[in-house]
């Protein structure tokens, strides 16, 4: 039941994360008067730092939870990982294919899965120290790679861009919107969490506390560090104009910013902060409530159980040749059609058409003989 219960409270994390992306997708970024609206204010670059955090989250416990999976048990578990890694990168530049207007983040999430599966050995502590680290050195090193890398050319990651694996390898881990070596660090956070007890109330009062705290302190830092070194309109601009890299002149002062997107120290450490203490509520309410009511709440966010699929039907939804009524209707659309496909799933025991397809290779592994 304790274990049913803490796999209920990351289904409706990353269902909060699936909404929350696709009110950035179809909300407008700005209010009729110029101002940034509550939707990107309160959703902008934190819901797809939590469906990073939690893509870390479940590397972990799938490669044994609080201690770390060994000998063939690893070995089964690194060529899952990886071949499900793979698939989902092809099916990001399958979507990306589709004239959907989105910043498709599935290719990237394959490739982080990848970059994640040399660190499936580590426990809590050691993931914990590795990403205080990346936090801080991994924007400086972008920061200095950048100026001699080709610029970003595409919107999204495509099929024809295999064509020059060395400019996709380039958009992927550096200069793309969700560029792999900055947010190797919501996986290793997603990790260590993924290694913890996730049934200790401590452990999930810290998360809320310790990811407010953070957030929080992040952004008033930034602020401070900020204040006289840009204009007000700069700095607002940068809210919602940020695509994944910073600009590397200023002699770095871009990176003082904490700007969604920007792939700062302090964008980093506030996004992260937000979905560490989002996980942690997730998990402390859910662990509150009596049996009826989890179920209910089960069902309700049951989107989170087939995040993969329903995120793809989002961008299939958001495509040219998909007419919907345009927003706040279309938000209302998926919201209804995401929920009732989770909701389904959930009441008839199912998962979702791509979690089966992306699982299979693990599946088939353990069925090798030793």
């Amino acid at each position: 039941m304790a274990r049913a219960t803490r796999l209920v409270g990351l289904d409706v994390a990353r269902c909060l994360a699936l909404l929350g992306m696709v009110a950035t997708h179809i909300l407008a970024s700005r209010t009729p008067v110029g101002e940034e609206s509550l939707s990107h204010l309160v959703a902008g670059g934190r819901a797809s730092a939590l469906f990073a955090v939690l893509a870390g989250v479940t590397l972990a416990l799938a490669s044994g939870g609080r201690t770390p999976v060994r000998g063939r048990a690893r070995g089964v578990a690194v060529g899952g990982l990886a071949a499900r890694a793979v698939l989902v990168a092809l099916l990001g530049l399958w979507l990306g294919e589709l004239d959907s207007g989105i910043a498709i983040i599935l290719t990237y999430y394959g490739v982080l899965f990848l970059v994640g599966l040399p660190f499936l050995a580590l426990r809590a502590r050691s993931l914990a120290v590795l990403a205080g680290l990346w936090l801080v050195l991994a924007p400086l090193v972008s920061h200095w790679l950048r100026p001699d890398l080709p610029p970003r050319r595409f919107d999204n990651p495509v099929f024809d861009q295999l064509e020059q694996p060395g400019l996709l390898a380039s958009e992927l881990l550096v200069t793309g919107y969700y560029p792999v070596l900055t947010w190797l660090e919501y996986l290793l956070v997603g990790m260590a969490v993924g290694r913890s007890d996730l049934a200790r109330r401590a452990l999930q009062g810290g998360l809320l506390a310790g990811g407010l705290v953070l957030a929080a302190g992040a952004a008033l830092v930034s602020e401070a560090l900020t204040e006289g070194r840009f204009s007000e309109r700069t700095l607002d601009e940068a809210r919602t104009g940020s695509y994944g890299t910073t600009p590397t002149d200023s002699r770095g002062e871009w990176l003082l910013i904490s700007a969604p997107h920007s792939g700062t120290p302090f964008d980093l450490a506030q996004t992260m902060g937000s979905a560490l203490a989002l996980i942690g509520l997730c998990l402390l309410v859910l662990g509150l409530l009596p049996r009826l009511a989890a179920r209910v709440v089960a069902v309700t966010f049951g989107a989170g159980t087939m995040t993969l699929s329903l995120y793809s039907l989002h961008v299939w939804m958001r495509s040219e040749g998909v007419q919907l009524p345009d927003q706040p209707d279309a938000m209302a659309i998926n919201v209804v059609v995401l929920g009732a496909l989770g909701a389904f799933a959930v009441l008839a025991g199912l998962r979702g058409p791509l979690e089966l397809l992306v699982s299979l290779p693990t599946r088939l592994l353990r069925r090798l003989p030793r």
